[in-house]
Parts: C-alpha cells; sequence; structure tokens
C-alpha cells in the first residue's frame, strides 16, 4: 500500500445552485485517523460519500487506495469499508446473521471463523444469536463496525459514528479505532464531537461551508487560537486587588477572585510572573495554565460552538 491512502484535489460538488463542496485539497496518509470536522451542513458526509464512489464529484480528483473513485470504482469499492451515523444492520436477523450474510455477499474463505473472531472482538459473543433487534445503541454500532471488517478493509469511513452514544460507549469505540489503527487500517472519521478527534486524530481539517478552512495536527490547531493564559485564585478580594495591580494586563473576577493573565505557557515566563509576586509577598491560593483546546478552534474558524459544547 502507498504512504498515501486517500488523495483529493480541487473537489467540487454542487445540488442545483447550492455548492456543497467547493474545491477541497487534502492528503490522508496510510495507517492514519483523519479526522474532518465541521457543524451540521459543512459538507461531511458529502465528502464520504464522494470518496466511498455513493456519489459522482462535479470537478477535482479524487484516488483512494491508489485508484481513481471515478474511472476505477469496482477497485476502491474493494478496499474499504463505510459505516454511517446510523447502524445499517438488519434487525430481523441476529448479530451472527448479519455478520455471516455480510461475509456471504463479500465472499470471504472461512466465513464462518471470520464471523467467530469479529464476535469476540466486538464483545457480541453472549448476543450472537439475539435479535439485533433487541440491541442497545452502541452494541449496534459494535455489530455495524463490525459488519464493515469483514474481508479487511484498508480503509474505513466513519461518518460520525458515535453520534447518540452514551460516553462509556463512545470510548468503546475509540478503543476499536486504536486498534484498527494499530493493525495498519486508514482510518477517515468525520465527527462534530472535538474530544473524540483530539483523543484518535493524527491529523485534522475544519470544513466550514464546504470550504477547508484549517488544517493540522490537534496540537497545531489549538496554537494557532489566542487564549493561553495562567489563572490565579486568591484567598480575599485585597489580595486579588494586590495581585492586579502588579499584573498589568490581567482580567479579574471579583466574584471567584480570580485572576486571568495571557502567557505562553513557557517555564520561563511562569517562573518570571510567580517571581512578581513573590517580590510583593502576594500569595495565589491556586495556580494553573489553561490552553485552548478544540473546542476554541471550533468556534474560532466556524463561528459556532460545536455539538458537544452546546449540549453542556
Amino acid at each position: 500500500m502507498t504512504s498515501t491512502a486517500i488523495a483529493v484535489t480541487g473537489l467540487r460538488k454542487a445540488f442545483g445552485d447550492k455548492v456543497v463542496l467547493d474545491g477541497l485539497d487534502f492528503d490522508v496518509a496510510a495507517g492514519s485517523v483523519f479526522s474532518m470536522l465541521g457543524p451540521n451542513g459543512a459538507g461531511k458526509t458529502t465528502t464520504v460519500n464522494v470518496l466511498a464512489t455513493l456519489l459522482k464529484a462535479d470537478a477535482g480528483t479524487v484516488r483512494v487506495a491508489g485508484h481513481d473513485v471515478a474511472t476505477e470504482t469496482r477497485q476502491v469499492r474493494a478496499a474499504i469499508g463505510v459505516t454511517g451515523q446510523f447502524a445499517a444492520v438488519d434487525e430481523l436477523l441476529s448479530g451472527r446473521e448479519n455478520l455471516q450474510l455480510m461475509a456471504d455477499l463479500k465472499r470471504v474463505r472461512s466465513g464462518d471463523q471470520v464471523v467467530g473472531r469479529l464476535l469476540e472482538r466486538f464483545d457480541l459473543v453472549e448476543a450472537a444469536d439475539k435479535m439485533s433487534s433487541t440491541y442497545s445503541g452502541g452494541m449496534r454500532r459494535k455489530l455495524d463496525l463490525a459488519m464493515t471488517l469483514v474481508g479487511s478493509p484498508r480503509i474505513i469511513f466513519l461518518d460520525e459514528p458515535t453520534t447518540g452514544l452514551d460516553p462509556r460507549s463512545r470510548r468503546t469505540m475509540w478503543g476499536i479505532v486504536r486498534e484498527l489503527v494499530a493493525d495498519g487500517t486508514t482510518i477517515f472519521l468525520t465527527t462534530q464531537y472535538l474530544e473524540e478527534a483530539d483523543q484518535l486524530a493524527d491529523q485534522v481539517v475544519v470544513l466550514d461551508q464546504g470550504r477547508l478552512v484549517a488544517q493540522g495536527t490537534p496540537e497545531e490547531l489549538k496554537r494557532q487560537v489566542p487564549g493561553t493564559h495562567v489563572r490565579l485564585r486568591f484567598a480575599d478580594l485585597d489580595e486579588l486587588d494586590a495581585a492586579a495591580r502588579v499584573l498589568a494586563g490581567a482580567t479579574r473576577d471579583d466574584q471567584e477572585l480570580i485572576l486571568r493573565m495571557p502567557s505562553d505557557g513557557q517555564s520561563r515566563s511562569l517562573r518570571a510572573l510567580l517571581d512578581r509576586l513573590d517580590e510583593h509577598d502576594i500569595n495565589a491560593q491556586e495556580f494553573s495554565v489553561h490552553t485552548p483546546d478544540l473546542d476554541d478552534v471550533f468556534l474560532a474558524l466556524t463561528g459556532r460552538p460545536s455539538a458537544e459544547a452546546v449540549a453542556q
């Protein structure tokens, strides 16, 4: 497999007069997690559908696993697996039967053995012969991903795979994603959960209104957003007043007795700040450094809070 699993250049897609994807350019490294962030309607699912050969682009070139999605559709489909926002599970079948159906459709050798290994890997052995209609949301998502893995695809598209899951089920899915990548699988993940991208992604792009507005590692994106500061809490208002006089440029919260001082977060500048307080015999009860997170990045780039920030 080449070092680049997915290569996209000038990707455009419109529905009537509405431009959904407006000239996207990005590469996805093989054996990595690539996360596409964006608010609802940004174009994430449309991107996945084009890359997965489910939708034709209007312009641009897209190569997946070394194959052109427009002219080598069959080869692309043989190399990928797709899991959407809603589990594509047949509720009239048991978990085992769903997996066996996929094995038969993909003509997998030793299908029974493959099904057995996947049931064990996803902790579905006890529920294997129960109707999937009785499964919880988390179990359905696990079964859906297990079905996607039948045939051992090299590239997996996960389109908002943990939407609606409880935190425990979400973390279980994260663990499975990490295992897949450790085995050399490439994961293309779309999500509105910024913690998910922060936890899993090697590379992140932010999509807004059909355009890529930023790309980089999670840490690189965080550094693009100003806002690192030192947070100091004091015992009483007199101490707060004294510190505010010494630390010009700090913002204060009289109710919480807190000063926030802009900082680069490096040890030398932190030491200088504390030395200034010490010179004036001022003591902070609490001291911490706060850096921007992906929520701050998302808000700064799109002008909207993320889905998880809204839910909190």
